[in-house]
């Protein structure tokens, strides 16, 4: 960052990035990705002082998330929690980022269909906090399968071995970075930490899925997965914020490929999903077990899967309702 000749001689090191952004009309501006990566690294290191850093959150929100300062903010993460992929590690097919906090949230079917996706054989891990949902968290989903989180980084790949899944807890590898998106509590309202933390991608899968709950953050992610150079990047409008495909109407799936530049295709509703009233946990683990009431929006996210990992449209629908019925055998 050049020198600011607005800066004083005592002046905390940080207070130049709070007043990039919140100069007056005309005069803010947003961070470049160098800029925004020193940030938030200050912040994750405890550099910044507590009312710098929620002047900064709430800055960047009302800035508007821009998809160069939002790079720089994953750049800072990834290097915090030392994001990659473990030593002797097989590599992950598919990341699976959850961090919706929809208040009209039931059962996490999604969690099924990344589960029917490993017992397919592809890797998938997912990590996330559901800590502001209302409804099933990813945790408790799995609870109720008998099935767990992973409680570390090598304990996720033990769980990748054993099942092809595993799903990573934000606070478990960066609790700095889960305590920033807890400062919602205290602001009321979430940060772009929290875009910034769907595309952390710890271990670098080749190809990742996301859901957002605006459609105007489907540009700024593709943008920044392109900054990103990661390979490839699909992202849908669902439920709650979540990489969840609604079976009873059509659903438009934009994506980043490296090789192929942005593409996108219309999914053609299926089925009804599940009501309010059957998103429970009874009913999540009967759609496991065999049909339940979630199974059209499982079947649907199946196939919003395999589109991400590069499946084309047409056939997706059908290799999903084979891989579902598969999933137990």
């Amino acid at each position: 960052m050049r020198p600011d000749p607005a800066a004083t001689e005592d002046e905390h090191r940080f207070a130049a990035f709070v007043r990039t952004l919140g100069r007056g009309p005309g005069r803010s501006r947003a961070l470049t990705r160098l800029e925004a990566q020193a940030a938030l690294t200050m912040v994750l290191n405890g550099e910044a002082d507590p009312y710098q850093v929620g002047a900064f959150l709430m800055l960047l929100r009302y800035r508007g998330e821009d998809a160069a300062e939002m790079a720089g903010l994953v750049d800072a993460a990834r290097v915090h929690l030392g994001a990659g992929l473990p030593a002797g590690v097989a590599p992950v097919d598919l990341d699976w980022p959850s961090y919706g906090a929809g208040r009209t949230r039931g059962a996490p079917w999604f969690l099924l269909a990344a589960l029917a996706l490993a017992r397919a054989g592809h890797r998938v891990l997912m990590h996330g906090s559901n800590e502001f949902s209302r409804g099933t968290t990813v945790a408790d989903g799995l609870a109720a399968l008998g099935m767990r989180p992973a409680a570390s980084i090598e304990d996720a790949a033990a769980l990748l071995d054993a099942t092809g899944f595993a799903y990573l807890p934000l606070r478990v590898i960066s609790p700095g970075l889960d305590a920033l998106l807890g400062l919602r509590r205290l602001l009321g309202l979430r940060s772009p930490l929290n875009t910034a933390a769907r595309m952390l991608n710890p271990f670098d899968a080749p190809a990742g899925v996301d859901g957002v709950f605006h459609p105007a953050y489907l540009a700024l992610h593709l943008a920044t997965a392109s900054l990103l150079n990661r390979p490839r990047l699909t992202v849908v409008k669902g439920g709650g914020g979540e990489a969840e495909r609604n079976p009873a109407k059509a659903v438009i799936a934009q994506w980043h490929d490296a090789r192929l530049g942005t593409g996108e295709a219309t999914l053609p509703p299926i089925g009804l999903g599940a009501g309010q009233d059957e998103s429970g946990t009874n009913a999540f683990q009967a759609t496991w077990r065999d049909t339940g009431p979630g199974t059209p929006t499982v079947l649907a996210t199946i196939a919003l899967g395999l589109l991400a990992l590069g499946r084309p449209a047409v056939a997706i629908d059908a290799e999903a309702a084979t891989l579902w019925q598969a999933r137990h055998g």
